[in-house]
């Protein structure tokens, strides 16, 4: 199976454009499908009545939607909700990487960005004294190459300022990414993360570019009846 779900079902990512041909495509496979709305405006759920489900978890939650509209006016709306323009900041960072930018608007316009690289050294495979003083050089590396990423992180975000951003998307490697948490310069920022990760290649311009294609998404858990 492709993009399996923990728990059952598989993942689908649809771009708002196309969400409301989708759910309408799946009701009319699955017989009929009504929506429930979570508490929490985080998820909305397609019941169809032959048991498939499809959980669509929008970007940016939470969603405010009636919870007694129709499918077709829930679909709608989550993808109102998905495309509507936002002042997005984005940090991609891996050990020597990083690119950084503000998309504004809908669609998404990159409206300020900065990139840059800091060489880290591979594990050496030698051993003894060799190998800690590599080490020691490597880790000084990464230090320097975080470093930078905060410095354009700091940078870029600081012209709009936290009130000036809707939210923050965070990219690259996880254990990279971790190790910006303790700037204090940044924990404003941070705080505005949103819990989708983009695990994307080496930062560079292009792949922040492209970034709203991920960020935009519905994410659909869909189960098929048994």
């Amino acid at each position: 199976m492709k993009n399996p779900a923990a728990g059952g079902g598989r993942w689908v990512e649809i771009p708002p454009e196309r969400l409301v041909s989708w759910v309408a495509t799946f009701a009319r496979r699955h017989g009929g499908a009504g929506p429930a709305i979570d508490e929490a405006g985080a998820a909305v759920t397609f019941t169809a009545a032959d048991g498939a489900t499809a959980e669509c978890h929008p970007p940016f939650p939470p969603v405010r939607l009636a919870s007694s509209a129709e499918s077709a006016a829930v679909a709608e709306g989550l993808a109102a909700h998905a495309a509507a323009g936002r002042t997005v900041g984005v940090l991609l960072v891996r050990l020597g990487g990083y690119a950084v930018g503000v998309f504004t608007g809908s669609p998404p316009r990159l409206a300020a960005s900065k990139t840059g690289s800091r060489p880290v050294h591979g594990r050496s495979a030698a051993g003894g004294w060799s190998q800690q003083r590599f080490a020691r050089r490597r880790e000084n590396q990464a230090v320097i190459a975080l470093r930078a990423a905060a410095d354009a992180a700091a940078e870029v975000f600081g012209r709009y300022g936290p009130d000036g951003l809707d939210a923050v998307v965070l990219g690259g490697d996880r254990r990279s990414a971790a190790g910006l948490r303790d700037d204090v310069r940044l924990e404003k920022y941070l705080a505005k993360a949103t819990g989708r990760f983009l695990t994307v290649p080496d930062p560079r311009l292009a792949v922040l570019r492209d970034t709203p294609r991920a960020f935009r998404v519905i994410r659909i858990r869909l189960t098929e009846p048994e």
